[in-house]
C-alpha cells in the first residue's frame, strides 16, 4: 500500500506540473522536461521516506505461554494482520529455560521472561541484556476451600501444595511467611512438578492449601466450586514489604544490547505498542480472551475470560519499573543469591531511555 501512495503521488506531482506547462507552448515544455523529471523523482523519494518506518529492523521476539504473552496477543494479532506499525516476528514457548537459550545464543532480540531469570541472563551474559519494562505483575494465589484462611498468619499448622523448590514461588511464600514471623516449622510446604499436579490435588482435597499461579486457579476453581481464592500473595507481599521491598514482579521484557545500540528506534516502537497492547488486555477482556484462546495460551475463551483480570498484566517502565524490580531483586537475593545468579545487577539492568 505504501509503495502504491507513493506511486499515485509521483504521478499526481507529473500531472500538475505537466498540466502547468502545457499553457507555455512546446519550446517552453522543452526546455522545462528535465527539471520537471528531476522533482518528481525527488518528490517521490521524499513521499516514500516518509511511509517508511524509521526502523525496519523485524524484531525477534519470545515469551512464556501464559500470563506474560497475554498482554501481547493484540500486538500479535496485528503484526499477523500487518497493523503494527513495527515490523516483528513472534515465538511462544512452554518452558523459560527455552528464552533463555534463545537469547544467549541471539536467535531472539527481546525476551518476556521471569523477573528473576532476567537477573540470571544478565549475569550469565556479563550483562548483555537490559529490562526495557515490567510486562507482568504478581499472578500468584492460594487456593482452598477452607474459609478459615484470611491472611497468610492463617497458614500456621497447615500444608502449602506448590511448585518448584527453589523457584520463584517458593522464595516469594517463604518471603511472606517469614513477614508473618512463620517459618517452614510453622507451615508444611510439599513441592509438586507442576501447577496441574496440585490442582489435581485441589479436587481430591478441598480443605487442601495450593499455591497456584493464573490462569491455573482459574481453571482448578473450574472444576471445583467449593475452591476460592483465599490469598493474594501479592498484597500478601506489599502489606509486609516496607519502602525498599519492590513488589511481586511476575515478568519482565529484555532485550540484548547490541539490539539496542543498532536499532533503537525499532525498540522505541516496540515498547509503544506492547503498551498499547497491554492496556487493550485490560481494557478489552472479552476481545483478549479470544485472541487468548487464538493463540494457544489458554484453550477455552471462557476461562481465559476469567483468568485475565486476575493475571496482572500490566506495563511499566523507567523509574517506576527500576524501583519496583530491584526491590524484588533485593528480597531475592537476601533469601538466596543464586536465585538472581550471584549478584544484584547494577544501574545499567534497566533501560532508561
Amino acid at each position: 500500500m505504501k509503495k502504491v501512495l507513493s506511486v499515485l503521488t509521483a504521478f499526481a506531482v507529473t500531472a500538475a506540473l505537466l498540466s502547468g506547462c502545457a499553457k507555455g507552448g512546446t519550446e517552453n515544455t522543452q526546455t522545462t522536461s528535465a527539471s520537471e523529471k528531476e522533482t518528481t523523482s525527488e518528490t517521490a523519494e521524499e513521499t516514500s521516506e516518509a511511509q517508511k518506518p524509521a526502523d525496519s529492523y523485524t524484531l525477534k521476539i519470545g515469551s512464556l505461554k501464559g500470563p506474560t504473552s497475554m498482554g501481547l496477543v493484540k500486538l500479535m494479532d496485528q503484526s499477523e494482520k500487518g497493523d503494527a506499525k513495527g515490523s516483528y516476528d513472534f515465538t511462544m514457548v512452554t518452558a523459560a529455560d527455552e528464552l533463555l537459550g534463545k537469547i544467549v545464543n541471539k536467535e531472539l532480540d527481546v525476551a518476556l521472561v521471569p523477573a528473576n531469570m532476567a537477573s540470571i541472563i544478565y549475569n550469565k551474559t556479563n550483562h548483555e541484556v537490559t529490562v526495557l519494562d515490567i510486562n507482568t505483575l504478581g499472578v500468584l494465589y492460594g487456593v482452598s476451600a477452607d474459609d478459615s484462611i484470611k491472611t497468610a498468619a492463617d497458614l500456621k499448622g497447615k500444608t502449602v501444595y506448590l511448585t518448584g523448590k527453589g523457584a520463584t514461588p517458593d522464595y516469594a511464600l517463604q518471603h511472606v511467611l517469614k513477614a508473618n514471623g512463620l517459618t517452614t516449622d510453622d507451615v508444611t510446604l510439599e513441592y509438586k512438578s507442576e501447577a496441574a499436579e496440585v490442582a489435581s490435588i485441589l479436587k481430591e482435597k478441598p480443605d487442601a492449601v495450593g499455591l497456584l499461579p493464573q490462569p491455573f486457579v482459574t481453571a482448578a476453581m473450574a472444576q471445583n466450586d467449593a475452591l476460592k481464592m483465599v490469598l493474594d500473595l501479592t498484597k500478601e507481599w506489599d502489606a509486609t514489604a516496607g519502602e525498599n521491598g519492590g513488589s511481586l514482579v511476575t515478568g519482565v521484557t529484555i532485550c540484548r544490547n547490541d539490539v539496542i545500540k543498532d536499532h533503537e528506534e525499532a525498540i522505541a516502537a516496540f515498547m509503544a505498542e506492547h503498551k498499547e497492547s497491554a492496556e487493550f488486555a485490560n481494557a478489552n477482556v472479552a476481545e483478549t480472551a479470544a485472541l487468548v484462546a487464538a493463540a494457544g495460551i489458554i484453550e477455552k475463551a471462557p476461562v481465559a475470560e476469567k483468568a485475565i483480570p486476575y493475571c496482572s498484566i500490566t506495563y511499566v517502565d523507567g523509574d517506576q519499573m527500576k524501583s519496583l524490580l530491584s526491590g524484588y531483586l533485593k528480597v531475592l537475593f537476601d533469601m538466596e543469591p543464586s536465585s538472581v545468579g550471584g549478584t544484584l545487577p547494577a544501574d545499567d539492568f534497566y533501560y532508561m531511555p
